[in-house]
């Protein structure tokens, strides 16, 4: 006799409430088992970004463990999931929704503020930086701040606080008498510097210990005839002999890459040409005073990418800085983006590249020609100031970007 009552079925809900239990208890499992694990990275630095408020905490912020990256900066030996980053940096950083939502310009609907990830790298340099009060001064850090920079993190990210200045501003001389005069003392904040002042810095020429641009501050002396004439032994060209290779009034913006005191960049805005000048603060207020001469300084290492589209520039100069004491990759990659930011027929003027006899011919001659520049003028020759037995050599070279195909 069949039974009147039907067996009884297995309910999905309940079969989906085991499998999500089980699968929860698993994850649990596996977090507390394996502590580096990624869900335990992903968790604290949630927690940390959760901190600050008015985040979007949806893009998690994960940074390589040092240990992998198998460097030798003692600043990154923790974990990542340990590194604690101040929450200004968390603040400036972190994915930002646009009011407006979607823009087809940035095709998306946020903004990602850029900053070096070398920063990352120096969470206690970095930490220190961005410790401040919101709205109020920023404390006085100009040595922090180039040190960070230096080791990569570049651009320094943003703050909000008003930076250290001198109580008693006073105005720069009036164009174009500011060209060549020493600018007043209070243009300068001198913490960072162990000159505290610009008599100090003419007269360090003759003093020990100082070896960056040494005689750059004082314009009476060899800055006052810079690039005037042709002389060591053809190695010094002079702006006018440059600028007669193109037609004139077609040379007309350009850069000067580590230009010391932007003595370069005077001269040539006395020609109505606007150049502008890179240049760190080493040992002395190297920015601030090509500001007071009325050029335009431009804080950035050898390191950072020129903030210029392709194809623009009608002159790049660099004298004594792009030398054998970079590394050949990173030299490589920099003259090719100097070959990028000159447009089609554009000059790169290499003033007094130094290495050594050997590596020359080897090395630096035909990383040079890789790049595609025309040789407009080209002179090498012996490097003496240190003695010749080092053989060192200097070359100063004019070189052209192709006006056709220079793609």
């Amino acid at each position: 006799m069949d039974s009147s009552h039907k067996p009884r079925t297995f309910s999905p809900n309940l079969f989906f409430f085991f499998l999500l239990v089980s699968s929860n208890l698993l994850t649990f499992f596996i977090c507390n088992t394996f502590k580096n694990s990624s869900c335990a990275l992903y968790q604290q630095t949630y927690n940390a970004i959760a901190n600050v408020s008015s985040l979007n905490t949806s893009i998690p912020l994960v940074v390589e463990p040092a240990a992998n990256r198998g460097d030798d900066v003692q600043e990154s030996n923790k974990p990542a999931a340990d590194l604690d980053f101040p929450s200004e940096f968390l603040a400036f950083t972190s994915p930002h929704k646009l009011p407006f939502g979607f823009s087809r310009n940035f095709d998306s609907d946020e903004i990602i503020p850029p900053v070096g990830h070398p920063c990352t790298r120096f969470p206690d340099l970095l930490r220190r930086y961005m410790s401040y009060r919101v709205n109020g001064s920023c404390p006085d850090d100009e040595l922090l701040a180039q040190k960070l920079l230096l080791k990569g993190c570049e651009p320094l990210p943003r703050r909000r606080c008003r930076p250290a200045a001198q109580k008693e501003y006073v105005e720069p001389y009036p164009f174009p008498e500011g060209f060549w005069r020493v600018p007043s003392d209070s243009s300068v904040v001198w913490t960072a510097y162990t000159c505290k002042n610009y008599e100090c810095l003419i007269n360090r020429k003759t003093q020990k210990g100082f070896d960056d641009c040494k005689d750059c501050f004082d314009l009476n002396g060899r800055e006052k005839n810079r690039w005037l004439s042709t002389k060591g032994a053809g190695l010094d060209f002079s702006i006018d002999e440059v600028l007669a290779v193109k037609n004139p009034g077609t040379i007309r913006t350009g850069l000067d890459i580590g230009g010391g005191v932007a003595t370069f960049a005077v001269r040539m805005r006395e020609r109505n040409i606007t150049i502008l000048t890179t240049s760190m603060n080493l040992n002395g207020p190297f920015n601030t005073f090509i500001a007071s001469r009325g050029v335009i300084p431009l804080y950035i290492s050898i390191s950072q990418r020129l903030p210029f589209f392709d194809n623009t520039l009608d002159i790049v100069h660099s004298m004594h800085v792009l030398s054998n004491w970079i590394p050949t990759t990173l030299l490589h990659f920099l003259f090719f983006d100097i070959y990028r930011v000159l447009r089609p027929g554009g000059l790169f003027w290499l003033d007094h590249f130094f290495c050594v006899g050997e590596q020359f011919e080897q090395l630096y001659l035909p990383l040079i020609e890789s790049i595609g520049f025309n040789k407009v003028k080209w002179v090498v020759g012996r490097k003496l100031d240190r003695g010749p037995e080092l053989n060192e050599m200097y070359l100063s070279a004019l070189l052209e970007k192709p006006l056709k195909n220079s793609w």
